[in-house]
Parts: C-alpha cells; structure tokens; sequence
C-alpha cells in the first residue's frame, strides 16, 4: 500500500510568526544576491529484531531529508537573512514525515548590538549526553532519538556585547509542540501520545508569549552563561488518557519559572563542564545537575590522533518520580578524532541508571567522502532493567542507522 505524502501544518500561533517573518523575507528583495547551500540525507535503519508494540512489525527503514539554506546580506553584511526550511519523508512512520521551518531569521548589527526576528534555533549548554539547560527550542523527538535536534522556535531577540559579558534578552512568540513517534514508529513507548488533545495551563495555549533572560562570559579558564526563564515548560507531562476504548498519553504543558547555569573550565588537557537549574510550577519544583569532565590525549603515538575520555553524572532532585529520562545515571564514553583530510570521528559511550540498572550504548562514526558526500554510522542497544523505567520499552530497538548526506 502506497503511504499517503504529506507535510503537517503548523499551529495558529506558528502561522502567524511565519507570516511575520515571511515580511522580512520579502523585504530582502532589495538585497543582494541570495547564497544558496545545504544538503540532502538519506537514512537506512536496521532493527535487530521486530519492535515489541503494535505497528512495530519491521526491521527495516528509509526515509530521505533536504535542508536548503538560503542568504542573503547587505548593509555591507549589517543586516542579513538566513532561511533553513527542512523535510523529511519515513516509509513507515507518517508522524516523522514532517516539514519545519529550522530558521527564518532576520539579524541587524548595529555598534555593540544585535537584533534577530523570525524564527531560529538557540542553543545553551556544554555537557555531552545531556543537554539540561538547552531551553529555548523545542525538541523534535521524532527526528532524533538523543534530543538534540531542535524545532524552530519564532522570537525576537536583542543582544548587548559589553566588556561584562554579553547580554541577551528573548520575546518567544509562540509555543510549539513536542513531536512524538506514531503507532508504527520505533523508539517510542508501549502507549501512543495523542498530540492533538494537547492540554495547557496558560489559556493561551500555543499562542502564550514567554520570555528569557541570559548572560554569558568568558574570563580566565571559564565560561560561564547563567539565563532565566518564564513561560510554557518545552517538557510536557504525559497524562493516560482513552481514546475510542484504548489507553493513550496526552501531553499536558505547564506553566514554569526555571533559572539555570552552564560553566566550562579549560585546564590543560581537562574540560571541566556543569550545568544546573532550578525550576518551579503549580506543581512541584526541583533542581538538577549534569556535570562531569572531558580529557584529552592529544598527539598519540605521535600521530595527529587526539583521544577523549567522557564521564558525566546526571541528577535530578525528583529521583524516580522525576518526568526526565535521566535522573540517577553515569555516562562513560570516548572520542577518536584522526584530524585528517576526511575529518573521521568516533564516539563510544554508554549510559547507567543507578536506580533501575537500565543501560544504553551509543556508538557514532562519521567520515567525508569526498567534498560533496560524507557517511555517519549510528548504533544504539538498549538493555533495559525496571519495568518502571522509559528505557525498558525500547529493550527491542536495537539499531543500526547509516546516513548518506550530500552537501551542494
């Protein structure tokens, strides 16, 4: 049976952002020539077994993705426009077919200043497995199963750089919804999240304006960025629901305040990193951490190898009621850089939950093949240990993704 193509369309609010920034997109026709770059990739993914729920009955996928970029400038490279739409097709789950604009942002420099408008991706944060303080965007879970890819989220900001540090102060224009994998996509839970029944605590809904605060430095050894935020949590809480006589999840987004820091030290061949916040709402409120280090041996062997040891911890004050997947659990992980010609790279890693004695192992490679082509290897095991924990459901989704990505 041939699956039907299509592209989800965005909310009310996303619209109106869209159209918003769309006026600057046509205002450029008095700039300069448009660049254009980006890629295509595309993805085959193989599942050592079926997937234990319904719809997960395959062991094979493909899916294609294209993210054009297209600049412009002017105002000798003052002002400029950035606009990244992306795309992606799945052959068995029509939830990650998706479009989404990742950027359609106007920046204009002026003096110590910098002011953006549309829609953009921000991202906060210096550890590796776990991105805790990366706030602003919201996550696309159905493009990625680690979390760091990103929705674009429509703003205005303005930027101060002084000799203090740099200031930066966000208006989010506009609240956008987790994606979640649908009833035939892998890598989800034993119950389907039901998306359009979505439930929010600012009456608002997806039209609720939030705002942002942060500030970043470096001085000496450190880099430091400490921010506030007030608006509609990008986690949402994920509440049993009955639709049409079978369980499903609703998503429910509440209303926070969270405050949080990110500091990495440069001490010779350390990278020391921590990141932390505090966040509260109607109904609880919390802290947590993600901290660890990075060491480097650099020039092994005489060679232009570099070899990286990971270890982080991460902790949530909520322990085992906490909504986070990782709340008590140690990351352990490597990384080969070769530095030659065809940037080749390796990381190994793994995670443990010290309460459930879940364990994950991630092993990522990738390599240029030539100036146009590069290959990336993904493999992801999961063994799961409480029934209780998210993890355990993703016991038969072990996997192996290849993705050829070509650049023009």
């Amino acid at each position: 049976m041939m699956k039907t193509l299509f592209i989800k369309m965005p909310r009310r609010s996303y619209a109106y952002s869209l159209l918003f920034a769309l006026g600057i997109f046509f205002i450029a026709g008095t700039a300069s020539a448009v660049e254009i770059s980006g890629s295509t990739q595309f993805e085959v993914t193989a599942y050592a077994r079926d997937g234990q729920f319904d719809g997960q009955d395959y062991r094979s996928n493909f899916s294609v993705a294209l993210a054009p970029e297209f600049f412009w400038d002017w105002n000798n490279g003052d002002s400029s426009i950035v606009f990244t739409p992306f795309y992606r097709f799945d052959e068995n789950d029509e939830e990650r077919s998706h479009g989404d604009i990742r950027e359609l942002d106007f920046l204009h420099v002026f003096g110590n200043w910098e002011l953006h408008v549309g829609v953009r991706k921000v991202f906060w944060g210096v550890t590796e497995f776990n991105q805790l303080v990366d706030v602003i965007n919201q996550t696309d879970s159905v493009e990625s199963f680690d979390g760091e890819e990103k929705l674009g989220q429509p703003l205005i900001s303005l930027s101060r750089v002084t000799d203090w540090g740099i200031f930066d102060a966000f208006i989010l224009a506009g609240f956008r919804e987790r994606t979640f994998a649908g009833e035939d996509g892998r890598l989800r839970g034993e119950f389907i999240v039901n998306e359009s029944n979505a439930r929010f605590e600012d009456d608002r809904e997806e039209n609720a304006i939030d705002f942002a605060l942060r500030w970043s430095h470096s001085f000496g050894v450190f880099d430091v960025g400490a921010y506030w935020f007030r608006g509609t949590d990008r986690e949402p809480i994920l509440e049993a629901s009955f639709s049409n006589g079978s369980l499903q999840l609703t998503p429910f987004y509440e209303e926070i305040d969270q405050i949080g820091t990110d500091i990495q030290a440069t001490v010779g061949n350390w990278l020391w990193k921590f990141e932390g916040l505090y966040q509260k709402s109607n109904l609880e409120e919390y802290s947590a951490t993600q901290l660890g280090f990075e060491y480097t041996f650099f020039g092994v062997a005489n060679s232009a190898t570099d070899i990286g040891v990971l270890l982080e911890y991460g902790w949530d004050e909520r322990g085992e009621d906490s909504t986070a997947i990782f709340q008590n659990d140690i990351f352990v992980g490597a990384r080969l850089t070769l530095n030659d010609s065809a940037d080749s790279a390796l990381l190994v890693g793994g995670s443990y939950d010290a309460d459930s004695s879940t364990r994950s192992f991630l092993i990522e490679a990738s390599r240029r093949i030539n100036d146009r082509w590069t290959i990336s290897i993904e493999g992801l095991l999961f063994h799961g240990g409480d029934t209780n924990d998210p993890l355990t459901a993703l016991n038969d989704d072990d996997r192996i993704q290849i993705t050829f990505e070509r650049f023009f």
